[in-house]
């Protein structure tokens, strides 16, 4: 369909396509800890403090406020 043809085009609805050497040196804001990507969510996922940053249009929030609590299960 042309709606998810162009959902796709500006970096909606689909996987996180980081830079791997941008993944190596980003680090949670809050605590400093390495992040992990979240291909479902398009998030990052702190591996010390359990925020997630949203990642929009293929770049990375990495500010607190806008960051979600993950749930620890």
């Amino acid at each position: 369909s042309g709606a998810s043809d162009c959902s796709q085009r500006f970096g909606y609805g689909g996987s996180v396509n980081l830079d791997p050497a941008l993944l190596e040196i980003l680090v949670c804001p809050q605590c400093r800890s390495g992040l992990f990507v979240d291909n479902d969510a398009e998030e990052l996922h702190c591996n010390g403090c359990a925020l997630a940053y949203p990642v929009r249009r293929g770049i990375p929030v990495m500010l607190v406020d806008e960051a979600r609590a993950v749930n620890a299960n």
